[in-house]
């Protein structure tokens, strides 16, 4: 069963996309900025009290942050790279967090330098880090999470420590003259069970109440992302995302909310984006061979890197004559035997399908671009192209 193209996009927003793919060579991205404006004033109006910072990673593109920009977003920044490009857009420094726990000390430095003043911690080294050469700053600490299991795109072991760990971090962090201010968490990327925050705003709420009898008072709750985007897999509608995280709140603050900030990266870009590909080759194995391979030309390592695992599955769709489909095992253009998107979980396109017909990926406005490799196998960068009814 083939696609249907208006479970993800309005007939003007395809075609919109579908006229501006004609103008251009494969393979490459498509954006609408138009999307992404509704994604964040939609996210705004479902969580009012909430400060939203983009998490900057997810789609870097000038067009993008401008957008965000101007709309009045604030930004989640992993490197002072992201940094220097949001304060040349004219960003002030106060609309930044730092919320990587895994930074040079020079960085650290260099950032602070700069104007930021928020930064995220996890471990007793970076906090030191911090004290040092960002004397002064609020700081909150990031806290393992349960829940993985129920994210396409986990996020917990990397990052993040015990909260009693953390608890001793934030006393630390009085001690070393910086402003113990909060904590974070993130429930996973592409998370889809809504009960994920429930914990883990749990375990902040024993945090904030150990910590208030120990004569410090946290004003923070960073909640991270983790609203997912519309891929194959079925999620809830955001307002239900919404509804749900603000009564785990109220449940256990009451009134007594602390400022609460969101790092939604995937739900604001992901379905503003289209990348566009063309069948490269179609082979079998062997003469008996039940299964064909269709080959692209792009690939895990030039913008599909989420594919790996098969964890995220993006919608296909191909204008090839339509039925019947077939389940192909798909694979990327490179000399790298694992630069295959698909080979257990298929997703169907139409049997006749054939070298040079196109193969448009559905809501890749996200770490599709910003993961693409500068020059595997001589490849260059996926190019972006930006479309928009506003002019």
């Amino acid at each position: 069963m083939r696609i249907d193209i208006s479970d993800y996009y309005t007939p003007s927003e395809w075609q919109l996309f579908h006229a501006e793919a004609k103008k251009h060579e494969t393979p490459f991205l498509l954006v609408n900025l138009d999307i992404v404006r509704k994604n964040y004033l939609d996210l705004v109006k479902f969580f009012p009290f909430a400060k939203v910072y983009f998490a900057v990673k997810s789609n870097p593109a000038k067009e993008v942050l401008e957008v965000l920009r101007d709309l009045g977003a604030n930004f989640d920044i992993a490197s002072r790279y992201e940094m220097d490009k949001l304060l040349s857009l004219g960003v002030t420094p106060d609309r930044l967090s730092y919320g990587n726990t895994i930074k040079k000390a020079a960085d650290i430095r260099y950032c602070y330098e700069k104007g930021i003043r928020l930064f995220a911690t996890d471990s007793e080294y970076d906090l030191r880090n911090i004290a040092r050469e960002a004397p002064g700053s609020k700081v909150f600490c990031r806290i393992l999470t349960e829940g993985s299991e129920t994210a396409d795109w986990p996020l917990s072991r990397k990052f993040g420590c015990h909260p009693d760990m953390a608890i001793d971090l934030i006393m630390l962090s009085r001690e070393l003259g910086l402003q113990p201010y909060g904590v974070s968490f993130h429930v996973g990327s592409q998370q889809r069970e809504i009960g994920a925050w429930d914990s883990a705003i749990a375990k902040v709420r024993y945090i904030c109440d150990y910590l208030a009898d120990e004569g410090i008072k946290l004003k923070l709750i960073n909640m991270g992302g983790g609203f997912p985007a519309d891929y194959i897999s079925k999620t809830n509608d955001m307002t239900v995302y919404a509804e749900e995280i603000t009564r785990y709140l109220k449940e256990d603050f009451g009134e007594d909310l602390p400022e609460i900030i969101l790092e939604p990266g995937r739900s604001l870009v992901g379905n503003s984006g289209v990348l566009v590909s063309e069948v490269v080759l179609i082979s079998q194995k062997s003469s008996t061979g039940v299964d064909r391979w269709l080959y692209l030309d792009v690939g895990k390592f030039n913008g599909l890197t989420e594919t790996w695992d098969e964890s995220i599955k993006y919608p296909l769709y191909s204008e090839a004559r339509g039925e019947p489909c077939e389940d192909f095992i798909i694979a990327g253009p490179t000399c790298d035997s694992q630069d295959v998107m698909y080979e257990y979980f298929r997703n169907p396109l139409p049997a006749y399908i054939k070298p040079g017909d196109r193969v448009y990926w559905f809501t890749c406005g996200a770490y599709t671009t910003s993961y693409a490799s500068v020059e595997f196998n001589g490849f260059p960068p996926l190019k972006t192209y930006f479309v928009s009814e506003k002019k």
